[in-house]
């Protein structure tokens, strides 16, 4: 695995750990909202004054929900792009080795080499998408 590649799939994991720390704290926005939001009800009797308070936290806490959601969209998306192009790599250096035995063995004329060539083809292909899933 070269460095480039091992830095593409580096970046994708830590892609993919931000993403996901996003949406716990987006969890955790929608438990702080919930609270506020209970404060808020209690509240309603005493004093209005403190009932603004905590219907601006509860706003406050919802619309921070929303951004961190929309952020780890964001960079789920570019997550994806980073693991198509990962993907895309290893394909291209699969086709490669896989051109070079076929020159080889064109360059031979030898058929059970040609058709070795050919197998390792299509068990590069089963790999590749069985590493995928």
């Amino acid at each position: 695995m070269s460095r480039n590649q091992a830095g593409l799939e580096n970046t994708l994991f830590q892609l993919k750990f931000t993403s996901k720390q996003l949406q716990k704290q987006a969890q955790r926005a929608v438990k702080e909202e919930k609270q506020e939001t209970a404060k808020l009800k209690k509240s309603l009797g005493e004093s209005e004054e403190i009932a603004k308070i905590y219907a601006s936290n509860a706003i406050r806490k919802k619309n921070e929900r929303l951004q961190l959601l929309k952020l780890a969209s964001r960079v789920d998306s570019v997550a994806s792009r980073v693991q198509t192009a990962v993907t895309m790599r290893q394909v291209s250096s699969s086709m490669g080795s896989v051109c070079r035995g076929m020159d080889k063995a064109l360059q031979s004329m030898n058929l059970q080499q040609i058709t070795m060539a050919v197998s390792y083809t299509h068990l590069r292909a089963h790999e590749t998408c069985a590493a995928r899933v």
